[in-house]
């Protein structure tokens, strides 16, 4: 099914749910194909690791002064 941007905003809902069962939805701008609805990868929504958390950081210093802030304090 072929529907124009503005058909899509009205009837995203329907759209959706025809979608959910199976058929093909594309959306189209002034009657050229611009996108087609596909299904979301499970994978791709699963929360991802911060990086920081699985490093080790050396926080021994971390209330020393500054060097060259010494005229701010």
């Amino acid at each position: 099914m072929i529907v124009n941007i503005h058909e899509a905003k009205t009837n995203l809902s329907k759209l959706i749910e025809r979608f959910m069962e199976g058929e093909k939805i594309i959306i189209a701008k002034n009657g050229k194909p611009v996108l087609q609805f596909a299904r979301v990868d499970e994978t791709e929504n699963q929360a991802r690791p911060t990086g920081f958390l699985n490093c080790e950081v050396d926080m021994s210093r971390f209330d020393d002064p500054i060097e060259g802030t010494e005229d701010y304090q």
